[in-house]
């Protein structure tokens, strides 16, 4: 009941706040002010409009919003977002381009569960849908997930994995971004010993903790300073009695997102008043970089207890993913299983989530992997967004990626573009040891 209190609590403060917000939007909005031509009313309809958007969307998932491909004769292909896979914690979501033939580069981009909705990589999948069939893991809000479904922790996420690269078949190539990668090398392996025949051609890892002790973070220090229990006792609530899961045991998006502005608060803050004077002079719009991201950045959902604190104690306390003492339904992952799958790691060096260090880790793990079948990218300036949704990502980490995957899979000549190099990247073998970059200013 305390849990439920306090989750409910959380609602009521960010639901004030939107009130509050669209309150003094519409009281400074009355034409009567018009004869009082006092800026400060403009001012407060300003921060009325910012506050109550900003603390709407806090409760609203977003949606794709894929913008229409260009095809070779001139016409848009419209996008269409079709889920393939339907379970109760997550779904496997196909990206459909309208009379289109299908793409030789099947991709299946699995989205970090860490507080953020899939969408999060909107950019990522508007990228890659001129040249691949895309596919998504689009995981779902625990607070709307009813207790009758049961548990979902990491064991139960790798599950997932598995059966979505299973389904999708042997010529998939994975991108995992952040948070999955050490649960997608995880999946890969089971794949490797179990199915052999349907792993997928290429392991993409994206700034992932694959072994968080190589190089220590805010993250890793705050996971390694918190003892198990005093995480439960701080951030494990109950959800509350407006949604469907009420009762269940979770992370709330809302204690998640005071923690990701926690650490970069004075950049968001500046980020909102310089927000709050530009609508007060007129020269805000609807479709600005800030609304753009903020939209999305403070759409946030729940995580189920279980599947939080299994993430810190297994991965970063027990390290069991960079030990290779992983474990699934009761039986060990051996990683060195991998023996057909080229792997690819990608890390940026100001990333002050993963640094540089934490995710190439993978490539020692492969051992079953041929070294010309290794590959590590260090992106020389780029933070931890940049390195899968900005412009490090567009510039010179797609075009690697998409390299990396025309070399280990079969793709008509008729359809392989010239090679594309990247600007200034730092791109290896799996020899090369990779300095610890700055942090960055603004981390997702």
């Amino acid at each position: 009941m305390k849990g439920i209190v306090s989750y409910d609590a959380m609602e009521t403060i960010r639901n004030t706040n939107e009130w509050m917000g669209a309150s003094a939007r519409a009281i400074a909005s009355y034409p009567v002010f018009a004869l009082y031509p006092h800026p400060a009313f403009k001012l407060m309809s300003a921060w009325g409009r910012v506050t109550e958007r900003s603390f709407a969307r806090m409760v609203i998932k977003p949606d794709w919003q894929i913008p229409p491909i260009p095809g070779d004769q001139g016409q848009d292909h419209i996008v269409y977002v079709e889920p393939v896979m339907k379970r109760p914690f997550g779904d496997l979501v196909h990206f459909r381009v309208a009379r289109r033939e299908v793409q030789p580069r099947k991709v299946l981009l699995i989205a970090p569960m860490s507080g953020h909705y899939a969408t999060l990589m909107r950019s990522t999948v508007t990228s890659l849908l001129p040249d691949c069939e895309v596919y998504v893991s689009d995981w779902h809000n625990a607070r709307d997930i009813p207790v009758s479904e049961g548990k979902f922790d990491i064991e139960d996420y790798t599950q997932y994995l598995v059966d979505f690269i299973r389904h999708l078949g042997p010529d998939t190539n994975v991108i995992a971004v952040c948070q999955p990668a050490p649960l997608a090398l995880a999946a890969t392996a089971i794949l490797a010993e179990d199915h052999p025949t349907s792993q997928p051609r290429t392991l993409t890892l994206i700034g992932g903790p694959v072994d968080p002790d190589a190089a220590a973070t805010e993250v890793t220090d705050f996971g390694n300073r918190m003892t198990m229990g005093e995480l439960e006792h701080t951030v494990i609530q109950s959800v509350g009695f407006k949604y469907r899961g009420a009762g269940r045991m979770v992370y709330p998006g809302l204690a998640q997102l005071a923690s990701f502005i926690a650490m970069n608060a004075e950049t968001h803050a500046r980020a909102f008043i310089d927000k709050i004077w530009s609508e007060a002079r007129g020269t805000g719009s609807e479709g600005d970089k800030h609304n753009k991201f903020y939209d999305e950045y403070l759409a946030v959902m729940d995580m189920t207890a279980e599947f939080y604190l299994s993430t810190v104690e297994r991965i970063f306390k027990n390290l069991e993913i960079a030990n290779n003492q992983f474990v699934v339904n009761g039986r060990r992952v051996d990683i060195g299983k991998i023996t057909d799958v080229a792997i690819m790691t990608v890390e940026g060096s100001n990333d002050d989530i993963s640094a540089p260090g934490q995710c190439v880790a993978a490539l020692d793990l492969c051992t079953g992997v041929p070294a010309e079948r290794k590959q590590q990218h260090l992106e020389p300036g780029a933070g931890h967004y940049g390195i899968f949704a900005g412009k490090s990502w567009r510039l010179n980490i797609r075009p690697l990626v998409l390299d990396f995957i025309d070399d280990h899979m079969s793709v008509p000549d008729s359809i392989k573009p010239k090679k594309r190099r990247a600007r200034g990247g730092v791109a290896a073998d799996c020899g090369v040891n990779d300095p610890i970059g700055d942090s960055s200013k603004l981390a997702v």
